[in-house]
């Protein structure tokens, strides 16, 4: 079984690459984040000819995850217990954005997560960053106190580099959000919490990214970061048998399906 995750910075742009890229790459079941559209405007009918089921949260042009699967959707889940709320205005009341989408497909329960990014340290979108990744932690903390052996797949965007080789300069990003410690401190307690990041010791670094700006040529002159992860349980740890970050779908050009996102999707294989 082989289980991905894509920030795919619009699917409706890219939904051409995304399914012929499923199908050459073989892949089960897909996460994907950043599908900048709403629940009507996702393009189902080119997943269900591929013969894959989808399922999507997206409530305007921004956010939103889904997943699509070729091996069955079960229990979806729209967000999880205790969600925290976001407005960019004071004046008016938080709502939950589209930015976690649970579903189990074929045993394996799998969220898609888009994590606030943040903006800058100053900002109160930082305290929310820090919030929502609090209420992820507490909410994998109880679904693994009810049940040890379950097979839990939390993939996705993390915008978080966990460690300094995890982007391509520390020092452009001394001041930014991202690298923060307590960002930092908020992933590792997702760690702590018996989760797995089952791809880096398939693929160490330094050097190693999944996400590349678009400008200044970042992309050639390989100026990343690492934020994409897929974090496992320990019953899906242990049947991890491959990982890889597939580096030249982030490339463009010839023989290529229109133009990539910013991001390389990410998989592991199952045993």
């Amino acid at each position: 079984m082989r289980i991905a995750t894509w920030n795919v910075n619009s699917i409706r742009a890219r939904v051409d690459r995304v399914t012929d890229w499923l199908q050459r790459a073989d892949i089960d079941v897909l996460a994907m984040q950043e599908t900048k559209c709403n629940d009507e405007q996702f393009p189902s009918m080119p997943f269900l000819a591929a013969g894959y089921e989808v399922v999507h949260c997206g409530f305007n042009q921004w956010n939103g995850v889904a997943i699509a699967s070729r091996v069955g959707i079960d229990d979806v889940q729209v967000g999880f217990d205790g969600q925290p709320t976001w407005s960019d205005k004071p004046e008016a009341e938080g709502t939950a954005e589209a930015r976690a989408l649970g579903a189990t497909c074929n045993g394996v329960r799998v969220w898609s997560l888009y994590v606030p990014n943040g903006r800058t340290v100053d900002s109160p979108h930082y305290v929310y960053k820090l919030e929502w990744l609090a209420a992820l932690r507490d909410s994998a903390n109880k679904w693994l106190a009810e049940d040890p052996s379950a097979q839990i797949a939390l993939v996705g965007d993390w915008n978080i580099a966990p460690t300094d080789e995890d982007v391509w300069d520390m020092e452009v990003f001394k001041d930014s959000t991202h690298v923060t410690p307590p960002e930092r401190a908020a992933f590792n307690a997702i760690l702590e919490a018996q989760f797995t990041d089952v791809v880096r010791p398939f693929t160490p670094g330094p050097g190693v990214y999944t996400y590349w700006d678009y400008t200044q040529l970042r992309f050639p002159k390989n100026r990343g970061m690492r934020i994409d992860f897929i974090l496992g349980s320990p019953a899906f740890a242990q049947r991890v048998t491959h990982a890889e970050i597939v580096r030249d779908e982030r490339k463009s050009g010839k023989n290529r399906i229109g133009s990539p996102s910013d991001h390389a999707p990410v998989l592991v294989e199952l045993g």
